[in-house]
């Protein structure tokens, strides 16, 4: 399992900073290649002696997956719902990235690149493989806080690309601060997707909540821009 863990946590750590955006092809190559990547993951993790419960696949815990994982998708909705009605809250929706796309782009975005580029992949990747791998190796809170702190790591890359689409990189020194409070806010997501993988004990409930987030957030953002 130690083996698993040394050659997990460098790859997470420079696949979405390093790698991904250098894919042929990008980025239709995106979803095909965490798909991919995912796959293998799930392969490593299996002959590494995980079993599918350790990894979230519990078929007994789905009930309770989707109690939790509905739950939260229903106050994301209401916090979204909210934002978009009170127009002082409305501008803190937007992101230039969603201004331009049309019906089937976003339809793309929400229903493909969303489910199965990003939140099969990462909650996969962090939720099921590396978090059940640290379960073997460290207590709760250190596989959590470990998970967390990588899954905050990885979003470097992504924050850049998200300031500079909507005209927010300013210079260095606000850069690296805007990073930071990025990727700190991403790494204490990451202690809640954690939690409510533990807690419901499936990976449906933390995927269900990062679904609502990303993709209940892309359609706000376009209703802004409309």
């Amino acid at each position: 399992m130690l083996l698993l863990v040394a050659a997990l946590v460098p790859v997470l750590g420079a696949w979405n900073n390093l790698v991904v955006h250098r894919l042929p092809g990008r980025p239709g190559s995106y979803v095909v290649a965490n798909v991919a990547a995912t796959a293998v993951l799930l392969a490593a993790a299996r002959a590494a002696g995980l079993s599918w419960a350790e990894l979230g696949f519990d078929r007994r815990r789905l009930a309770a997956g989707a109690r939790w994982g509905g739950a939260c998708v229903a106050v994301v909705a209401a916090g979204y719902g909210t934002a978009l009605a009170v127009p002082v809250l409305r501008p803190l929706l937007g992101d230039a990235r969603a201004a331009d796309l049309d019906g089937g782009e976003l339809a793309g975005q929400t229903l493909v690149r969303i489910p199965l580029g990003t939140v099969l992949w990462e909650e996969v990747a962090f939720r099921g493989v590396l978090l059940a791998a640290l379960g073997r190796l460290l207590s709760r809170r250190g596989a959590t806080g470990t998970s967390a702190a990588l899954f905050g790591l990885w979003h470097v890359r992504p924050t850049l690309g998200a300031l500079a689409a909507n005209d927010l990189a300013g210079g260095p020194l606000a850069r690296t601060g805007a990073v930071l409070l990025a990727c700190l806010g991403t790494a204490a997501a990451g202690v809640l997707f954690a939690e409510l993988r533990l807690r419901s004990g499936s990976l449906l409930a933390p995927a269900l909540l990062h679904l609502a987030t990303n993709s209940l957030g892309l359609l706000a953002a376009a209703t802004v821009h409309r």
